[in-house]
């Protein structure tokens, strides 16, 4: 579903092997927070997309938990940014900013994308689901 919906936008995105089911429950256990479906049905799929260049669209699972990670225990960033523990990040602008969905008491309960913005520290809705994101992303739409 997620490679026709991608490949039906753009063709000039490709896809790697799924996540095993093991990498997919590591980022549960790793990040304390349960995927969105739609998520995990795009790492069931694919462990990430990629445009032609190698840059993701969608990370793959192993950047998602090294990425979130990192943003939520960097002791410098605790200083001078608000918490990252509510954002499960998945992706970039490759300029710094970074895209997730909202974390409400441990888990998600929306759809909804919001991008964190690193020179400001905002947090600003950009899409109302997965597919939104992807679609507006591949068209330009979404430009932040």
């Amino acid at each position: 579903m997620w490679k026709d919906y991608i490949s039906s936008i753009s063709k000039d995105f490709y896809f790697k092997s799924p996540a095993t089911n093991a990498e997919i429950v590591q980022i549960s256990e790793e990040l304390n927070v349960e995927l969105p479906k739609k998520l995990h049905e795009l790492y069931s799929e694919t462990n990430g997309v990629f445009d032609s260049f190698g840059c993701p669209l969608i990370w793959s699972n192993s950047q998602l938990v090294k990425d979130n990670l990192f943003f939520r225990n960097f002791a410098d960033y605790k200083d001078i940014f608000m918490p990252f523990d509510h954002l499960l990040f998945f992706s970039d602008n490759g300029c710094g900013d970074l895209y997730g969905f909202n974390i409400l008491n441990g888990s998600i309960q929306t759809e909804d994308i919001y991008v964190w913005n690193h020179e400001d520290d905002s947090r600003t809705w950009v899409a109302s689901s997965l597919e939104g994101f992807i679609r507006g992303w591949i068209t330009g739409e979404i430009t932040t």
